[in-house]
């Protein structure tokens, strides 16, 4: 089965077309990247206006490169939630279009299943599973025993750990985004300020990134009262040993607990070398597997490799009042 994928929750209007959700055959994104670095963030109207710029050129590409045509499609996977919601509603809205003119079934994905499936394309999956996503909006460990099937077994009780990294980033003075050059700037540094370990060993799977990414700003602040030179690399490599220390003790701990036979990282934050590290270091009883660089961030190939097992599972489509959904249970 082709599947089209369309993802627009964010800053990147991307489609792709996948078969049998493993062969990508075409997989094109339109970042804006360099739009928003002026503002520092994402501004969502300015998001939502650059989607609708780019919607159907990203379509036409997507498609030209699978050489396929929309007649041979037996899929659309559009991510519906969570996320901004006026890009969600271009990209969804798109979709349906589709959906309609071409007789097309349509399901609306998660999209942070879309995240986990992005492991599938080029790994594989084994069950029972742990999945440790990692983004600018979530933090959590997912618990998978079978193909499309997810429970929480924990996530941030605040800050999301890709958010606390564009936080420490900007405080450093360094651009946005600010994970890859906080990244960039710790594999140069050393762990010499020894930050603390939020709730590692809380007794359960939850994380907390507010009170660190506080901790780190005070820090930097008296630093810079007293007059003291602050040495970034070190500053990155503290911050970001801290971080990781957390993440990987979080899910060696539920890894140990449920008996899993594979760990999974999705999410942006994946893309991190240092957690890579860390993570294949620390675990080596078991697989740990990682996305594909360009199917880190966000993108629509994930989206379709989701959908396509959502659709095999509940072999349903959804009609055409789907839409878009800020927030989102992805257990619902």
């Amino acid at each position: 089965m082709y599947v089209l994928g369309v993802e627009t929750s964010c800053d990147e209007t991307s489609v792709s077309i996948v078969k049998d959700g493993k062969f990508v055959l075409s997989n094109v994104v339109l970042s804006q990247i360099e739009i928003h670095k002026e503002y520092g963030g994402v501004v969502p109207e300015i998001a939502s206006r650059e989607h609708v710029k780019g919607i159907t050129y990203v379509f036409d590409k997507a498609i030209s490169e699978a050489g396929i045509n929309f007649e041979d499609i037996g899929l659309i996977a559009v991510t519906k939630g969570p996320g901004l919601i006026g890009s969600l509603l271009i990209g969804v809205n798109a979709a349906k279009v589709i959906s309609l003119n071409y007789n097309i079934p349509i399901v609306g994905v998660h999209h942070i299943a879309g995240h986990i499936y992005a492991n599938y394309i080029d790994n594989g999956m084994e069950f029972p599973l742990l999945a440790l996503v990692v983004s600018g909006g979530h933090t959590e460990l997912i618990l998978m025993e079978e193909h499309y099937d997810f429970k929480k077994l924990g996530e941030t009780q605040d800050d999301a750990v890709g958010e606390a990294y564009d936080k420490v980033a900007r405080i450093l003075g360094l651009p946005y985004p600010g994970g890859p050059i906080v990244d960039k700037k710790a594999a140069l540094g050393k762990d010499t300020m020894k930050f603390p370990r939020p709730m590692v060993d809380s007794g359960d799977f939850n994380f907390s990134f507010s009170g660190l990414k506080s901790h780190v700003i005070n820090v930097h602040h008296n630093m810079l009262q007293r007059h003291e030179d602050v040495n970034i690399e070190d500053f990155c490599a503290s911050f970001q040993e801290a971080v990781t220390d957390v993440l990987v003790s979080k899910t060696i701990q539920a890894k140990n607990m449920f008996d899993v036979k594979q760990v999974i990282v999705a999410g942006g934050v994946a893309a991190n070398s240092g957690l890579r590290r860390k993570m294949k270091e620390r675990i080596t009883d078991i697989p740990v597997y990682f996305p594909k660089m360009a199917y880190c961030t966000d993108n629509a190939a994930m989206i379709a490799s989701a959908g396509y097992f959502q659709y095999l599972k509940h072999q349903k489509a959804d009609d055409l009042f789907l839409n878009g959904q800020s927030r989102l249970n992805l257990e619902g």
